[in-house]
């Protein structure tokens, strides 16, 4: 703008002026020529002409006249053109200057309009480029406003990729030391419980131990007690009786009142038995423990002893406390129980 008021714009000028001039002028003499003499031919009055017709009155009797012979057509004359009036010089140079004024002003007006238009065109396109330039200049700003958007975006996005990864890497080390968390709980509880299952383990082996010697001095104490009644009786019986063979056939009577077990016995004290049997360890294979019982008539338990060995002393001692425990055994199917017998145990049967 600064530009534009400092140098104001002049049209081009234009070259060869002079000469559309006169050839302007010319036109115009040539114009006016004609036009005057077709006005004047216009209105030029046409010469008239007059002709006079005679006919004789014929006849009754004469002949019918010739045919007359038809007039030839009246020519009229061609209307002669008037001379051209013939000006001045003063009057032509009046009018050459007047038709010159005229078109200076003419040439004025249209270089006015030319200027007017171009000044017009020369608005408008500065005008054009003024809003080509606001367009450019709108859409660098609003491809500027995209980038800073984009890269807006793209931070935000890595932003949040960061933060994701943050949280997830605190939620796997959250979650590594609950899972060591449980796993040490699960580990303590584990050893706490084995060390518990171990303690009732120990107190229960001893309270067996404990109830399996208070049984044993019972049944000591019992099986005295049984041997001395025994005794007792035999010696009554060997003081009623009449000499060494009355003695010998009471004191077999009451050692072994009830003879040899029937074939089935020995399985009924098994299954007498095996409820009572208290053992909690894996051992391989399946092992044979034999126990060598003696039996009073009444079933009441005389002694109990290992006649073959499992090779598992646990086995052993909880086969011989099961015994112990089951006293006094069922009598046989004669209505008394064996002297002696022997019965098989296995863990796994």
């Amino acid at each position: 703008m600064t530009t534009a008021a400092a140098y104001p714009y002049q049209p081009v000028k234009e070259r060869g002026t002079l000469r559309s001039f006169l050839l302007a002028l010319f036109m115009h003499l040539l114009l006016a020529v004609v036009l005057y003499y077709g006005v004047s031919w216009q209105s030029s009055t046409p010469v008239g002409a007059e002709a006079e017709l005679w006919e004789e009155i014929p006849a009754a009797t004469a002949p019918p006249p010739p045919p007359r012979p038809e007039p030839e057509p009246v020519v009229q004359p061609r209307p002669v053109p008037p001379p051209p009036q013939v000006k001045s010089k003063v009057e032509d140079d009046a009018d050459i200057a007047l038709e010159q004024k005229k078109r200076r002003a003419e040439a004025a007006a249209r270089e006015e309009a030319e200027r007017k238009e171009a000044a017009r065109k020369e608005a408008e396109r500065k005008e054009a480029e003024q809003r080509k330039e606001e367009a450019r200049k709108e859409e660098a700003r609003k491809e500027a406003l995209r980038k800073e958007a984009d890269r807006k975006e793209a931070e935000r996005k890595e932003a949040q990729r960061k933060e994701d990864a943050k949280k997830k890497a605190a939620q796997q080390e959250q979650d590594r030391k609950e899972q060591a968390e449980r796993e040490r709980k699960e580990a303590a509880d584990a050893k706490a419980k084995a060390q518990a299952d171990a303690k009732a383990k120990a107190q229960a082996d001893a309270k067996a131990k404990a109830d399996a010697d208070a049984k044993a001095r019972r049944e000591a104490a019992a099986n005295a007690q049984r041997k001395s009644e025994l005794a007792r009786l035999q010696a009554l019986a060997g003081g009623s009786g009449a000499g060494g063979g009355g003695v010998g056939n009471a004191a077999g009577a009451g050692a072994g009142g009830g003879g040899k077990a029937s074939p089935g016995y020995a399985d009924r004290v098994r299954r007498r038995v095996k409820p009572n049997i208290v053992f909690t360890e894996d051992v391989p294979g399946n092992p044979t423990a034999v126990v060598s019982v003696q039996l009073a008539p009444d079933g009441s338990l005389l002694a109990a002893r290992l006649s073959k060995s499992s090779g598992n002393s646990g086995w052993d001692n909880a086969v011989l406390r099961a015994v112990e425990r089951s006293d006094p055994l069922p009598r046989d199917e004669n209505g008394k129980a064996p002297a002696s017998f022997t019965i098989t145990f296995r863990p796994k049967d």
